[in-house]
């Protein structure tokens, strides 16, 4: 293996390791030994990589951010529909949040108050802006009404998808995650969809979110 290719990957372990670490303790007693531990790396190789205990948290929620980024970019090449690219990334997210310690660590680590000064607020920022588009999408495409605020409606999806998550992870280990999102959008349609487009919205929405959360084995 080359010495760029084992960097990498030494990397990547040390992230891997440091988010089941983070979800596991917290941040706080989340210790550099625990992490490199976890990793299955040398303290000193470890600190070749990252000089603090905050770089590698960032790193954690920056390899989060991508992740999701790269699965939506993927909805998005398989419906024309707005508001099923917007149901579709919410339903991508719950299922990561079960599966994938990255994604879990990563979106605890951003809710979770203030960990890092400043604050990690990109992740949102960029949502927020994704469902704001796509909002405004779904007026033009004739599957919201008119009188719809693009802005408006993605920060009341965004924050509230945070708040189902979050109570989900505290009352079920998010094992009730999918269909409480599935829920929300039960919600939400009512109150912005074209009246002719609910049915056929809501056929799409109980499709979406029907799908069953697989937990990793082991």
């Amino acid at each position: 293996m080359a010495k760029q290719d084992r960097a990498i990957q030494t990397r990547d372990s040390i992230v891997k390791g440091a988010a089941r670490t983070f979800y596991r303790v917290g941040y706080a007693a989340a210790s550099i030994s625990m992490i490199a531990e976890a990793a299955g790396v040398t303290k000193g190789a470890l600190y070749f990589h990252f000089s603090a205990k905050e770089d590698i948290a960032r790193a954690v929620i920056d390899a989060e951010h991508k992740s999701v980024t790269d699965a939506a970019q993927q909805i998005h090449e398989t419906t024309t529909s707005p508001v099923e690219i917007m149901m579709l990334m919410c339903a991508d997210l719950a299922q990561k949040l079960v599966s994938d310690p990255v994604v879990r660590a990563g979106i605890r680590l951003t809710t979770s108050g203030a960990i890092f000064d400043p604050p990690t607020r990109a992740p949102y920022d960029e949502w927020l802006e994704i469902f704001e588009a796509l909002s405004q999408r779904a007026i033009e495409a004739g599957e919201f009404r008119d009188t719809t605020d693009p802005a408006k409606l993605a920060h009341f999806i965004i924050p509230s998808f945070t708040g189902v998550q979050l109570l989900s992870d505290v009352l079920t280990d998010m094992a009730d995650l999918m269909t409480r999102v599935g829920e929300m959008w039960e919600m939400i349609l009512p109150a912005v969809a074209v009246p002719a487009q609910l049915e056929p919205l809501t056929a799409v929405g109980a499709r979406v979110f029907s799908r069953k959360l697989v937990r990793p084995k082991g």
